[in-house]
């Protein structure tokens, strides 16, 4: 009991010590946040694609299966043909398998002007066929795709509706691009927080922390605006790449 007058005293001073403590804590890390400085650098790069990727499909029609095959696999030779004289040898181009699709059309019955009864009738077989071309760092290759991508209306004098699609452009190192283009954005911030800095009159000190933004590919020259997911542009043979990097010092 004696001792119980004494005790309220040394508990309020250890609640005091404690309280100081932890108020510390909280004006040195407010005051190291504050402390601190954070600049994106950016990292691009224009070059050329070195991959190519093409393909094109072709159909016959006919009202029995077997008919519809014999007429694609005619129509295979033509094409086969017609690639070969422009200078592709036969392991440059490969053929799919052949699909098959039935077709209908529509008819309307109609009574006394008014619609009473439509149908699909069934109207035959659609064999197709895809035929495709690619190359990977081969100029020449590239070079002889790009020029027959014109050409395949030609196919139309033998009787042969030739459709092809977009051609795709793609690069081979991609890895090797992105990390160049990392090293590039963090030296850019880098830089760029010590111009910052230095005009300021401070000192900058360790970084705290690092963040990259997302990986761009779009057409050189584009003025596409960059993609939360990241833009990978197919169809410019000539492209950027850029990157960003985020960067944050201390401030000594």
């Amino acid at each position: 009991m004696r001792t119980e007058p004494f005790l309220k005293p040394v508990i309020t001073g250890i609640a005091i010590i404690v309280t100081a403590l932890i108020l510390g804590a909280a004006f040195k890390n407010r005051n190291a946040t504050q402390d601190s400085i954070s600049v994106v650098g950016l990292g691009t790069r224009d070059f050329e694609s070195d991959e190519i990727f093409w393909t094109g499909r072709y159909s016959a029609k006919a009202m029995l299966a077997k008919d519809a095959y014999n007429m694609i696999n005619e129509d295979r030779e033509k094409v086969k043909a017609f690639f070969v004289s422009k200078g592709f040898k036969l392991n440059e181009f490969n053929f799919g398998g052949v699909n098959f699709e039935k077709a209908f059309r529509t008819i309307t019955i109609e009574t006394r002007g008014e619609v009473t009864k439509v149908e699909q009738i069934f109207d035959g077989y659609i064999a197709t066929q895809t035929i495709s071309f690619s190359s990977r760092k081969d100029s020449a290759l590239m070079m002889k795709i790009e020029k027959v991508v014109d050409q395949t209306s030609e196919l139309i004098n033998s009787g042969i509706e030739f459709d092809g699609d977009p051609v795709q452009y793609t690069y081979s190192d991609l890895p090797s691009l992105k990390h160049n283009l990392i090293e590039k954005a963090s030296q850019d911030a880098k830089e760029r927080a010590e111009k910052i800095v230095i005009t300021a009159s401070g000192q900058l000190g360790k970084l705290k922390n690092a963040s990259m933004g997302v990986f761009q590919i779009t057409g050189k020259g584009s003025i596409e605006e960059d993609s939360y997911g990241g833009n990978n542009d197919t169809f410019s043979k000539d492209k950027t790449a850029r990157i960003t990097v985020r960067l944050t010092y201390t401030l000594d």
